[in-house]
């Protein structure tokens, strides 16, 4: 199993949700995140005044996939969210060692 985690830009969340049900993931988890990467923060004008924003606000997805899905949600996350711009988001993929449903306990692929 796979725990699939990706930082995009919030709007582009509902196309992201819809290319993983459309590739077969039923579940994911979203948090409201802020940080910077190479961009390092922008500027914007508030009523007239300038501000440096260091910590962009963006949208942190976490998947748990069976071995066999990995590759195709990874394909479909980098595709619904890119834009071609720079702060478009990053994905990280780490082994699961375990996974169980509480209400049922069923564990690993069936838990998922």
């Amino acid at each position: 199993m796979k725990m699939i985690v990706a930082v995009i830009k919030p709007h582009r969340l509902d196309q992201v949700r819809d290319a993983l049900t459309a590739v077969g993931v039923h579940g994911l988890t979203v948090s409201e995140v802020r940080g910077y990467g190479r961009q390092g923060g922008h500027t914007e004008i508030y009523r007239g005044a300038e501000y440096q924003i260091n910590f962009v606000p963006k949208l942190k997805l976490e998947v748990a996939v069976p071995d066999s899905l990995c590759e195709r949600v990874v394909e479909a996350i980098r595709e619904a969210a890119n834009n071609n711009q720079i702060g478009d988001g990053k994905i990280f993929v780490m082994d699961l060692e375990q996974a169980m449903r509480i209400r049922t306990g069923e564990s690993d692929n069936e838990a998922l």
